[in-house]
């Protein structure tokens, strides 16, 4: 299957409506539902300045998208265990009394013949209405989830995405926004990736890409590959192919004033990994800097360690075990690419992006530092 991508960068949705109620209501509590191809996530926060306050939180690996490549349908028992998770987020929302929300479905759904009919049957039997948004506005959601991450230093910025089921890359030039606006600037892409009549210098999207190859997905296309050292290479190199179309593909990239930002699993089992954490601990690793390097000998250590060493050990855990080399596939490429010194790992996206816009939108949010 082709790489989406868009046919201009004015072409992107408003997905979220921006009129600003008269009184917004700061102690509102918003919820953000994420159902990917391998996970069920939701955040339920409430603003706070110029960000957010978690309130209650839910994540559960539900394999959605299990057997999908095969089939092109969702199984009956991957729908079954997404519904039990998705009762318990309905129970943490009726019990939180949220009013404002948005809950929405990606890749799996999306590709799936049966994805809408699942919508409808998710209606039925938890009574939460969903969506299935598509790649341009998943790719939107992911960057300003990352704003408070950019640096006021950076003039070219790469946000990844690496989902379960498909992987977006966003391209920003920030080179004529002035450094302290330049993270305000990614949030205020909230409104679109194209922002005709803005008063404030705007950072402008040169491309972006929605490639249908995530964690699950490209895992899924080389199961019958014996060779451990084989099967990543080849993961790689694929995944390398399908960035062809992506105009800074080309381009020879210097890594003074560049950053990429990646927010997935993998990248931040990766960092935890390179910290040498024996249990996960968000706040060393969300907003962490690494080299391509350093990553690299992170991916080198998965590798020596072979699929029966990589499931014993507690920094990668059982959920993340099966996709972690499908995944470091995804990142080595990425880097052979596009190499840097400053790589930022987002323990943060979609639903971060979910409650920016929401928030955003309904005028909630200081203007400020993050």
């Amino acid at each position: 299957m082709a790489p989406r991508r868009s046919k201009g960068t004015g072409a992107f949705p408003r997905a979220v409506e921006t009129t600003v109620p008269a009184r917004p209501d700061t102690d509102a509590l918003y919820a953000a539902l994420d159902l990917g191809t391998n996970s069920c996530r939701m955040l339920i926060a409430q603003p706070n300045g110029s960000g957010f306050h978690v309130v209650d939180s839910f994540s559960k690996s539900v394999q959605l998208g299990s057997g999908l490549e095969k089939t092109g349908r969702l199984s009956r028992s991957s729908m079954s265990r997404t519904i039990q998770a998705l009762r318990i987020c309905q129970q943490k929302i009726s019990r939180n009394r949220v009013k404002r929300m948005r809950l929405v479905a990606t890749e799996a759904c999306r590709r799936a013949k049966n994805g809408r009919d699942f919508m409808r049957q998710i209606k039925r039997e938890t009574g939460l209405s969903m969506e299935i948004i598509q790649p341009e506005e998943e790719a939107r959601l992911a960057v300003i989830s990352c704003a408070p991450l950019v640096s006021t230093k950076t003039e070219q910025l790469l946000v990844v995405d690496i989902g379960g089921g498909s992987t977006e890359l966003v391209w920003i030039d920030l080179s004529s926004v002035p450094r302290r606006d330049r993270p305000s600037a990614i949030m205020r892409l909230h409104a679109g990736f194209h922002t005709v009549d803005s008063p404030f210098p705007a950072a402008k999207v040169v491309d972006w890409i929605s490639v249908p190859l995530g964690v699950a997905t490209l895992r899924d296309q080389f199961n019958d590959v014996e060779d451990d050292a084989a099967r990543f290479a080849l993961m790689s190199w694929f995944f390398e192919e399908n960035l062809a179309d992506f105009a800074p593909y080309k381009d020879v990239q210097a890594r003074e004033g560049f950053q990429i930002v990646g927010t997935s699993g993998t990248v931040t089992t990766v960092a935890a990994s390179h910290l040498g954490l024996k249990r996960y601990d968000r706040t060393k690793v969300d907003g962490l800097r690494m080299t391509s390097d350093q990553i690299d000998k992170v991916i080198r250590s998965y590798l020596e360690l072979g699929p029966q060493g990589r499931r014993r050990d507690p920094r990668i855990g059982e959920d993340r075990q099966a996709l972690i080399m499908s995944g470091a596939a995804i990142l080595q490429a990425l880097l052979r690419c596009w190499p840097t010194d400053r790589l930022s790992v987002a323990d943060r996206g979609l639903r971060e992006g979910l409650l920016y816009a929401q928030m955003s939108a309904d005028g909630v949010l200081e203007d400020g530092p993050f």
